[in-house]
């Protein structure tokens, strides 16, 4: 049995975590990823100047169920007043913490200093975590890349900032802004990290099995696995199936779930857009090798195709 996390007030009930993906880890898909193992989830991250502008679907992005649980907002920006206003604002939903985003390469965010961007600027990053803990009566935690580039890894400075300024759990990508996904994570870093800090450390970085999961888990120490792009279209990576042994019934009927949930959540217009990148993702193995994907994902309903009726 996995050993759950304990952060702040929270404990969790393993020890398997599904990261914050924009315009992918929504309400449905956050369910259905905990309905098969994953034991905390978060929000898509969140830009703090949406919420209280109300922009960007922030409503829906907002939303979560009891069934998610533990549950946090990520949150990202560089302006410590305006996190800690998207903060007491959304406090309002009663989550289980916040955490704050300090990883996110994108140009459009890293490149306008928030997400890795504030890596550059540590005592930033001091202000934000230590405004919002003295703030906001929910466990604080962040997600950190492990440098701006190459030649500026300076986990180790931001890490001890964290902690010192309050955050109850860390977690790690391990690779820096200026690495793509075809570069090899340092999970040593992770290890590294774990042996500095006292809270906890979840790591992160080319989990793609759950070999990998216990490989990570053995390497570094680490209390937790946070698992991405890997668990679309194969949220059995949070169970102890491997989804080349399932059944294409099997997976059809994972499919169905999460279609269900979409449908329920967006309605059916949207929620057949949306849809589409998973729905291929789940198709793209052997089970569906005789199925045309193009005919099928160019579908407005998936609901429609025979597929679901198997």
């Amino acid at each position: 049995m996995r050993s759950g996390i304990v952060f702040g007030n929270i404990i969790s009930d393993g020890n398997l975590v599904l990261a914050p993906m924009d315009g992918i880890s929504d309400q449905p898909f956050r369910w259905v990823c905990r309905k098969l193992g994953a034991s905390i989830t978060y929000s898509e991250f969140i830009n703090a100047s949406d919420v209280p502008r109300k922009l960007n679907y922030i409503t829906k992005r907002a939303c979560f169920s009891n069934f998610e649980r533990p549950f946090g907002f990520q949150l990202y920006g560089n302006d410590p007043d305006e996190i800690l206003l998207a903060a007491q604002l959304l406090s309002e939903e009663k989550p289980d913490f916040f955490d704050i985003n300090f990883g996110c390469s994108a140009n459009r965010v890293a490149g306008r200093g928030a997400g890795a961007g504030l890596l550059k600027e540590p005592d930033l990053i001091r202000k934000i975590i230590s405004k919002l803990v003295s703030s906001i009566n929910f466990p604080i935690t962040a997600k950190i890349r492990l440098g701006w580039n190459q030649e500026n890894l300076n986990y180790k400075e931001i890490v001890r900032i964290i902690e010192d300024s309050g955050a109850a759990m860390i977690a790690v990508h391990a690779r820096s802004k200026d690495q793509n996904w075809k570069d090899q994570p340092n999970w040593k870093a992770i290890g590294e990290i774990k042996n500095i800090v006292k809270i906890p450390v979840i790591g992160n970085g080319d989990v793609k099995s759950q070999q990998d999961i216990q490989s990570l888990l053995n390497e570094t120490g680490c209390d937790g696995v946070m698992i991405g792009r890997s668990a679309i279209g194969n949220p059995w990576i949070f169970s102890n199936e491997k989804k080349a042994s399932l059944s294409k019934q099997q997976i059809i009927t994972t499919i169905k779930d999460h279609w269900f949930q979409m449908l329920a959540f967006y309605g059916p217009t949207r929620a057949a857009i949306i849809f589409k990148k998973h729905l291929k993702c789940y198709l793209s193995c052997d089970q569906f090798s005789e199925i045309d994907l193009r005919k099928l994902i160019s579908m407005s309903n998936p609901m429609k195709s025979k597929l679901f009726y198997e």
